[in-house]
């Protein structure tokens, strides 16, 4: 048995499964407009909203409904047995006011820290459905900064402590901040050096909010909902297992920095389906920690299945990286479509410092229309200073297969491994593509390029380059 029939394929007959009895089917019904939210566009209905949140989960459980209007809100924090739907013409819009999102623990670019709470945050749930044909407008093309990546808040700033000081300094001993439950920043006017591990933080204040995130979540659905200019990451799963996010449209502004459409971060069996992307970063992007943080937690992404897709603009389609601490495993991206305008639709990226091995990828049935990059796999990518060190072990890329990718685009692109650290064991079958520049593959080794057939109006199909010890 190979692993795609070990790992994906039961996997995914049981999610065909558990789709078919949704979890808010005969639920009680609770309003938003009857704890007198208002859907004006201009009312601030935080409180509203989440006095709703409350009065379901105390009632034994339910559907918080937003029916047609504009609720302008910020961050919202479900509870157990707490479901969301946003009905037809009904909208869900994101304030930007930094102060209308506390901080939380969670994890933010591969680091557990306290870090900008999400507009719609779920933390520690079981069977969770977030659905409806509404829209969720995160804001993003209103917030300030929003054209300098990485811009942070000044309203609050990592307390400037020197030397960084041990754990057990800032924490409390006995109840440190966890992933596990929802945990406020206590003083969110200053933020630690470092994290409950005792890691240093990287950064000296807040960011964005992302949309929607679900954290150490088990039996996750979302579906059907229309998502607009996420302020960043828009539909975000952290440490869960068995989700599903199905039909969801995704459009960010083009000037919105790391609009990213949906991250699965150190997950385990999660599908995509039938979702729509237009973004100004990773239409999809696996992730599984940063260098030391994720090395620590050394919690892998494995089993993803990701299907009928279409990535539109963005940097890259279904992308493995850049944080691949924990390691990105048995994943399946197939019978999607990549217009003009992503960069890469096939990417995989990462950094000395990240370590992990990325292994059992397949992408197969991709259809490319004008792409400007069919492949890029970097192992160097974005070294811009400070950077960390090396980790002991240097991240691997291997045993990747490309299958029946086909179209048009302007370069096949790039292939770069370590010198140390090749990536090796790629294969393509049955790829035939029309591009202006062919493929340069750099410090790799046992690549089948047999069923690679590229069709170049410049230079050399493939062009390799022999790295110090003989390898290609």
């Amino acid at each position: 048995m190979n692993w795609r029939s070990k790992f994906i394929f039961p996997y995914v007959m049981a999610l065909m499964g558990c789709v078919l009895e949704s979890p808010t089917q005969g639920q009680d019904r609770h309003l938003i407009t009857d704890c007198n939210a208002v859907g004006d566009g201009a009312t601030l209905n935080t409180k509203a909203i989440q006095s709703a949140i409350d009065r379901c989960a105390a009632t034994g459980g339910g559907l918080v409904v937003v029916p047609r209007g504009v609720f302008l809100t910020g961050a919202l924090f479900f509870k157990p047995g707490v479901n969301l739907r946003v009905e037809q013409h009904g909208v869900l819009k994101g304030t930007t006011n930094q102060a209308d999102y506390p901080p939380i623990y969670t994890r933010w670019e591969g680091i557990e820290r306290y870090w900008t709470s999400a507009l719609l945050n779920f933390v520690s749930m079981t069977n969770v459905e977030v659905s409806g044909e509404g829209m969720i407008d995160g804001s993003g093309e209103a917030w300030p900064n929003r054209f300098r990546r990485g811009a942070e808040s000044n309203s609050t700033t990592v307390a400037a402590m020197e030397p960084a000081p041990g754990a057990r300094a800032i924490f409390p001993t006995a109840l440190p901040p966890t992933t596990a439950k929802l945990s406020f920043a206590p003083a969110p006017g200053t933020l630690p050096m470092v994290n409950a591990a005792g890691v240093a933080l990287p950064g000296r204040g807040l960011g964005r909010p992302r949309t929607l995130v679900f954290q150490n979540c088990r039996a996750v659905r979302v579906s059907g909902l229309h998502f607009k200019n996420e302020a960043s990451w828009c539909v975000v799963f952290i440490y869960c297992e068995d989700a599903l996010a199905e039909n969801l449209t995704v459009r960010a502004e083009h000037t919105i920095p790391s609009s990213d459409g949906i991250d699965i971060d150190s997950c385990r069996q999660v599908r995509v389906t039938g979702c729509d992307i237009d973004c100004n970063d990773d239409c999809i992007s696996l992730k599984s920690g940063k260098d030391e943080d994720g090395l620590r937690v050394n919690r892998p992404c494995e089993e993803i299945v990701i299907e009928k897709t279409r990535f539109a603009y963005g940097h890259g389609g279904a992308a493995m990286g850049s944080e691949t601490s924990g390691g990105i495993r048995n994943v399946e991206v197939h019978d999607c479509v990549a217009e003009a305008g992503n960069l890469a639709p096939i990417r995989f990226k990462s950094q000395p410092s990240r370590g992990g091995v990325v292994e059992n990828i397949t992408y197969r049935n991709l259809e490319l229309r004008g792409t400007r990059h069919a492949f890029e796999f970097n192992l160097e990518w974005r070294m811009v200073p400070p950077l960390a060190p090396p980790a002991k072990v240097l991240p691997v890329v291997r045993n990747v297969r490309m299958i029946n990718v086909f179209g048009t685009v302007n370069s096949a692109g790039i292939i770069h491994g370590l010198r140390d650290s090749p990536i090796r064991g790629l294969t393509f079958e049955n790829c035939h593509l029309t591009a202006r520049r062919g493929l340069r593959a750099e410090n790799v080794t046992n690549v089948d390029y047999s069923g690679l057939h590229l069709e170049v109006k410049e230079g050399e199909p493939v062009i390799t380059r022999t790295t110090a010890d003989g390898r290609e």
